[in-house]
């Protein structure tokens, strides 16, 4: 009855069942199993965007619409806070406002270029968001804060806290992912008091901000994956050793395996002696 459903011959119908799985079956399989990695250390926030990117931070050539149709099909989805609703032909318009800097901001010394975003981590099974500011030339964590609220007030303390520890003048260029903490007014207005310039992710290019991702990726993977916390100070107490560590003692291979605090030291001398 089957096969005169679907109107195939019965020969056709055994050879299908019988016939190995394709080599991109095979390869589906495969990297979902890699998909599967990535979601889970990322708690579940993690959706085809940011899987896509931290596959391609690993070394692999995907695109996002395979993982998207690979999660899909594995029910896999990520997990989002929608603070406002807006009209997308808005939101065109507003984003097209703020362009995209990092190109043609080559570093030369530290406070040039500083990069921002925010994850979100738990504490006893309720999400708290955590806001940072990087360095990009030298990879020092500068700023950080943390909330239960996702808005531009996280955002902006972790910037006021960055520019009071480098003591930094006018001109340094802020880039961030599109998200809305960086887009709101009060943000903004934060970087023009400041005297920053901004910039932000073109449209559907998640690795313009690949060296955040890698941040909040080691993070979480060398300190926070498969600890819980009870309570906020005890998840604050360990970022705050981490991002010590991290400044202080790990090695980065895009250093010349310095820690950021290493690497800033032997600039400063070099551009002493000079």
């Amino acid at each position: 009855m089957m096969c005169a459903l679907y109107r195939v011959t019965r020969a056709g119908f055994y050879a299908w069942q019988q016939r190995q799985p394709s080599q991109r079956a095979k390869g589906d399989a495969q990297l979902l199993e890699q998909v599967r990695v990535v979601h889970e250390r990322s708690r579940g926030f993690y959706g085809s965007p940011r899987v896509t990117g931290q596959l391609r931070l690993d070394g692999l050539a995907v695109g996002r619409r395979r993982i998207a149709r690979l999660m899909r099909l594995a029910g896999l989805q990520g997990r989002s806070a929608r603070l406002y609703r807006h009209s997308k032909v808005l939101q065109r318009a507003f984003f097209a406002s703020v362009p995209y800097r990092q190109d043609t901001a080559q570093t030369q010394e530290s406070n040039q270029v500083w990069v921002g975003d925010v994850t979100y981590l738990k504490v006893a099974g309720q999400w708290r968001y955590m806001a940072a500011v990087m360095d990009r030339h030298s990879r020092r964590i500068v700023g950080w804060s943390l909330s239960h609220r996702r808005d531009a007030a996280l955002t902006t303390r972790a910037l006021r806290q960055a520019a009071r520890n480098r003591n930094s003048g006018p001109g340094v260029l802020f880039h961030s992912d599109r998200g809305i903490e960086y887009a709101a007014f009060e943000f903004r207005d934060q970087l023009a008091r400041l005297g920053m310039l901004q910039s932000m992710n073109r449209a559907g290019k998640m690795n313009d901000n690949a060296h955040m991702e890698s941040f909040f990726h080691s993070m979480k993977t060398e300190e926070l994956y498969g600890k819980t916390f009870n309570d906020e100070q005890q998840l604050r107490q360990t970022l705050s050793s981490y991002i010590a560590f991290y400044n202080q003692q790990r090695l980065h291979s895009s250093l010349r395996y310095l820690p950021p605090a290493a690497f800033e030291m032997q600039q400063a001398r070099q551009t002493c002696v000079n």
